[in-house]
């Protein structure tokens, strides 16, 4: 049974929801699409697909019908991985990026946006996959709630409205963006009511052919002409032999729990190396939002960020295996290197050798998904396909143009992934019991979010709310560090004292990512059902019955 201490200390609007069905994601439309297929008879899986239909519609800052997606899938009796991230275009290589855009620094020169940043979405085949293995209702059923929103249209909320306007300047000439989505010459206003006939289009589609119209169909011939016509690499070629990839979920042991993310290309690994670290310390014995217990927290993400953009790649060219990169012995020997009082400037370790939505969907019969979607960067490319509403993602930003680098760009290759779904569970009687699905959402904030709100719940008995509405500190690539403007003054001071050198803030929902989840009460009794938190930093909604 849960223990929990149900005080929050932290400013929220936001109260645990409690149910026996739920659904949790950054947009309330998109927790009802979920709900609808839940009242329907479906599973959570079906709710999951449902949510991020919708959520693409009514969140397209954040994530859209040509990004990509991950999941965690416990079907009640054990957890599954699905890897639907997208790969590079055949023709990509080192020669590919110098030739057309020169050199910098030595290096090809990589764009930011554009078609040249598009790699394969993977975003409909992930739903594809999940619903051929786990859904129960119809495809078409799983669409209709999407399709009624972007055909009716909505009103847009807070943050997604001041993401928009803020894309706007740098994505307004990109080929197809202001057709779709500057229907009025500019960005939407908060509550303006906007419609997405393109994406309604591209649903409906779907909900009649299936999904494999997206890789296959008119749709596929659709997104390769207009990268014909754009210069872009991506073939229908490309989109044909793509298909989503199941795989088996690494984990590390934490306070008697599992942590699961899923392997590499993404940065799950991050989290994992993080809290192996923080094992070697008796972190509940600190107060919690002190000094010493945030040093540490922050010490051993550093350590684990120092691995992980060293060596973490699509699988097939990474130097070293994640169980090496996990090794517990190799992880007490990098506990070893954290100063109690004084932050350091971390290398990598030699290990034996050997823009996003985040939605949790969990049902009455014990099914929980943890899944993200994203396009990166928030509208990724800012390339939309005309009449679709396809929002291509910029994934091939996540590829180095070091030819050192395991992660070095070339054809079919997937790339360093930020977006990760996580999963909890525990060991009882020598069987894995489901406890928690979870995510934080947020470019590389994803891991550190992961490990502040585990170490919350588990070592400092936080409840899941609370956990999300902590102020939250945030590692950058070049190790200084970003504080919430809710953080302990005193506590960010001695930081400073400490050496860690901290930056302004002026976006938190950017920069300090959402959260989402859910979390069941007694493994012994689903009738108690689950407690769920949305984080405050988007418009979302945690929802049951």
């Amino acid at each position: 049974m849960t223990r929990f201490n149900w005080h929050n200390p932290y400013p929220t609007p936001r109260l645990p929801v409690f149910a026996r069905n739920v659904v949790s994601t950054s947009h309330p439309l998109a927790a009802q699409a979920g709900l609808r297929m839940l009242w329907k008879g479906g599973n959570a899986v079906d709710a999951a697909i449902a949510a991020a239909a919708a959520i693409t519609v009514v969140e397209p800052v954040s994530c859209g019908l040509g990004g990509d997606a991950f999941a965690l899938v416990w079907d009640g009796e054990r957890l599954h991985g699905l890897n639907a991230s997208g790969t590079a275009p055949a023709a990509w290589n080192l020669d590919y990026f110098r030739r057309k855009y020169g050199e910098e620094n030595g290096l090809a020169r990589q764009p930011k946006r554009g078609w040249d940043t598009v790699t394969v979405p993977g975003v409909i085949a992930g739903w594809e996959a999940l619903h051929a293995k786990f859904g129960s209702l119809p495809f078409s059923d799983l669409m209709a709630p999407a399709i009624e929103i972007a055909e009716r249209g909505y009103a847009v909320p807070t943050i997604v409205a001041r993401k928009w306007q803020a894309a706007v300047p740098e994505l307004h000439n990109q080929p197809g963006f202001a057709d779709t989505f500057m229907p009025r010459g500019r960005a939407p206003e908060i509550s303006e009511h906007v419609r997405l006939p393109g994406h309604a289009a591209t649903l409906r589609r779907l909900a009649e052919a299936g999904p494999r119209a997206y890789y296959e169909g008119e749709i596929a011939e659709r997104i390769a002409a207009f990268a014909r016509e754009g210069g872009g690499a991506l073939t229908l070629d490309d989109l044909r032999n793509y298909r989503a990839e199941w795989v088996e979920p690494i984990s590390k042991g934490y306070r008697g729990y599992r942590v699961h993310e899923i392997p590499p290309n993404g940065q799950g690994i991050a989290a994992l190396i993080a809290l192996g670290i923080l094992e070697q310390f008796d972190i509940a014995a600190l107060p919690c939002d002190g000094i010493e217990s945030q040093h540490l927290q922050i010490e051993a993400m550093k350590l684990a960020f120092a691995d992980v953009y060293r060596y973490v790649s699509d699988p097939k060219s990474m130097e070293v295996t994640p169980e090496q990169m996990l090794d517990e012995a190799y992880l007490k020997e990098r506990a070893r290197l954290i100063d109690p009082k004084r932050a350091t400037q971390f290398d990598f370790g030699m290990p034996r050798s050997g823009g996003t939505i985040y939605l949790s969907a969990a049902d009455e019969r014990g099914m929980m998904v943890s899944f993200i979607q994203s396009n990166y960067m928030g509208f990724g490319s800012g390339v939309v396909v005309p009449g679709t509403g396809i929002a291509m993602q910029n994934r091939g930003c996540g590829f180095s143009m070091d030819p050192a680098s395991p992660n070095v760009v070339d054809g079919g290759k997937r790339p360093f992934h930020t977006i990760i779904p996580a999963f909890l569970t525990q060991q009882v009687n020598g069987r894995d019991e489901a406890v928690m699905s979870f995510g934080v959402m947020g470019g590389d904030m994803q891991p550190q979010g992961h490990l502040q709100t585990v170490v919350r719940m588990l070592d400092y008995g936080q409840q899941p709310q609370a956990a999300c509405d902590a102020p939250r500190w945030k590692v950058n690539r070049d190790f200084t560090l970003d504080i919430e403007s809710t953080f302990d003054a005193d506590t960010a001071q001695a930081l400073q004292a400490r050496g860690h050198v901290i930056q302004g803030i002026d976006d938190p929902y950017m920069d300090f990512g959402s959260g989402q989840f859910i979390w069941k009460l007694d493994r012994d009794d689903l009738e108690r059902g689950y407690v769920a938190a949305s984080d405050t930093r988007r418009d979302g909604l945690a929802a049951g019955f």
